[in-house]
C-alpha cells in the first residue's frame, strides 16, 4: 500500500477511488431494490401466505443478519482493513438471486435474505467507511450523501424496474436475472479495482488528533449504544428510521393488493420514495456540512412521521405517491446526516467500529419494524400498524431534539478529543 506520508485526504485528491466506490455502492443498492416490491407479492401469490407476520419473516431475517454483519464489518475494518470485507460481502451476494429464482418453499426465500443481509452489511458498511476515510474531516456530509445517493437511487431504479418486469412477465424468474448481473459487476469492481483505505484514517488521526489510547471494542459498543447521550440519540434515530422503512418495503405492497392497486403502481410508489430519498441526499449531506447535523436529523424524523401518517389517510396510489415523496424527503434529510454525525464524534482510530455499532442498531430497525408491523397488522389492521410507526418516528425526533448536541466542528490540526472511559478489556489489535 502507498506509504502514509504520500496519502492526501479530500474528495478532489481521491476522486477516482471515490467515484469507483460510488458505483460499487450503486450495485449494492440495486441488489436490495429487486426485493422491495416483488418478494412480498411472491409470498401472497405463489406461496399463499395470508399472515402479515409470516410474510415479513424475510425482512426480519434480513434485518437481524444485516445488523450483525454491520457490527462485524465495523469491528474488523479497524483490524484487517476494508477491502477484504467488501469482497467477502459480494461473495455472499452471488447466490441470492439464483436461490430466489429456484426457491421451492418460502423458507428458501428467507434463507436468501440471510445471505442478502450479509452482503448488504459487509458491502455497504465497507463502502461508506472507505468514503469517509478518503475525504478526511472536511466534507463528511457530502461524502455520506453521495454514498447514500448512489445506493438508494440505484435501489429505486431497481425497485421500479423489477416491478415493471414482473408486471410484463411474472414475479419469477425474470426480475431476478438483473441480480446476477449486479452481483457479478460489484464483485469484479471490488476485487480488481478498489484499493484499501485504512491508511487514510490513520493519516487523518496523525494530522488532526493527539494520540489517544486505543479502546476495546466493548468500550466502544457501550459508548455508542447507551453511555453517551449524543451517540445514543443517533443510534435510536437510525433504528427508528429503518423501522419505518418497513412501511414501504413490507406493508405498502400488501396494502396495495388489498386496495386493488396494480403491481406496477405499487412498485412506482416504492420507487418514488427511494428516488426522492436517494436524490435528496446529494443536497442534504452537503447541507449538513454548512448548517449542522442536528436540524436535519430532528427535522427529518418529523417529516418522515408526517409522510407515514399520510399513508394512513390514503386510499389510492395518488395519495400514496404524495406520502412517498414526503417520507422520502424526510429520510434523505436523516440518513447521510446520521452517518456524518457518528463520524464527527468518533476518533479516526475507532471510527469504523463506531459506525459498525451504529449500523447494528440502525439495521436492527428492519427486524423490529417487521415484528411490530406484522403483529399489529394481524391483531388490528395494516393502517393501525402504519399509524403506530408514525408515532414512534415522531418520538424519535423528540429524543434527538432534547439529547443530541450539534456535532459539526471545524477541526484544526492536532485537535484533541475528550477522553473516553479507559478500556477494561484487551485493546483491538491493528494491522499496520
Amino acid at each position: 500500500m502507498t506509504s502514509m506520508q504520500s496519502l492526501q485526504l479530500g474528495l478532489l485528491a481521491n476522486w477516482r477511488q471515490f467515484t469507483l466506490l460510488v458505483i460499487v455502492n450503486a450495485f449494492v443498492g440495486a441488489m436490495l431494490g429487486l426485493e422491495r416490491t416483488v418478494v412480498p407479492l411472491i409470498a401472497a401469490d405463489e406461496f399463499a401466505l395470508t399472515s402479515v407476520s409470516v410474510t415479513l419473516t424475510f425482512i426480519i431475517s434480513f434485518g437481524i443478519v444485516k445488523a450483525l454483519a454491520n457490527l462485524f464489518a465495523g469491528r474488523n475494518a479497524d483490524r484487517v482493513g476494508r477491502k477484504p470485507l467488501l469482497v467477502a460481502g459480494w461473495l455472499f451476494g452471488l447466490p441470492v438471486p439464483i436461490i430466489i429464482i429456484l426457491a421451492p418453499t418460502w423458507g428458501w426465500i428467507v434463507f436468501a435474505n440471510i445471505l442478502l443481509g450479509i452482503n448488504q452489511g459487509l458491502c455497504w458498511s465497507s463502502a461508506v467507511i472507505m468514503k469517509v476515510d478518503l475525504v478526511g474531516p472536511v466534507g463528511r456530509g457530502r461524502a455520506t450523501g453521495l454514498n447514500e445517493f448512489a445506493g438508494y437511487l440505484a435501489m429505486a431504479l431497481s425497485t421500479a424496474g423489477a416491478g415493471w418486469i414482473a408486471a410484463q412477465t411474472a414475479l419469477r424468474p425474470y426480475p431476478f436475472y438483473l441480480g446476477i448481473v449486479f452481483a457479478i459487476g460489484g464483485l469484479m469492481l471490488s476485487w480488481f479495482f478498489v484499493r484499501e483505505t485504512r491508511g487514510y484514517a490513520l493519516q487523518e488521526a496523525a494530522q488532526h488528533y493527539q494520540p489517544e489510547e486505543r479502546l476495546s471494542f466493548w468500550t466502544i459498543f457501550r459508548r455508542v449504544s447507551w453511555q453517551d447521550k449524543a451517540f445514543f440519540s443517533l443510534s435510536q434515530g437510525g433504528l427508528v428510521n429503518n423501522l419505518n422503512d418497513v412501511v414501504i418495503w413490507g406493508l405498502l405492497p400488501l396494502l396495495a393488493v388489498s386496495a386493488g392497486v396494480s403491481i406496477a403502481e405499487a412498485a412506482a410508489v416504492g420507487g418514488t420514495y427511494l428516488a426522492v430519498w436517494g436524490i435528496s441526499q446529494l443536497f442534504t449531506g452537503a447541507l449538513s456540512d454548512r448548517i449542522g447535523r442536528k436540524p436535519l436529523v430532528t427535522g427529518g424524523l418529523w417529516v418522515q412521521s408526517l409522510g407515514i401518517a399520510i399513508f394512513v389517510l390514503g386510499t389510492n396510489s395518488a395519495t400514496w405517491l404524495l406520502a412517498a415523496i414526503v417520507m422520502g424527503l424526510g429520510t434523505g434529510m436523516v440518513y447521510p446526516t446520521l452517518l456524518a454525525a457518528i463520524s464527527d464524534l468518533a476518533h479516526p482510530s475507532w471510527r469504523a467500529s463506531a459506525l459498525g455499532v451504529y449500523r447494528l442498531w440502525r439495521d436492527s430497525g428492519y427486524a423490529f419494524g417487521a415484528v411490530v408491523g406484522g403483529v399489529l397488522a394481524d391483531l388490528f389492521t395494516i393502517q393501525v400498524a402504519v399509524l403506530v410507526i408514525a408515532v414512534l418516528t415522531a418520538i424519535a425526533g423528540a429524543v434527538t431534539f432534547f439529547l443530541l448536541p450539534e456535532t459539526l466542528v471545524r477541526l484544526q490540526p492536532t485537535k484533541s478529543i475528550p477522553p473516553l472511559e479507559p478500556a477494561i478489556e484487551p485493546p483491538l489489535s491493528e494491522t499496520r
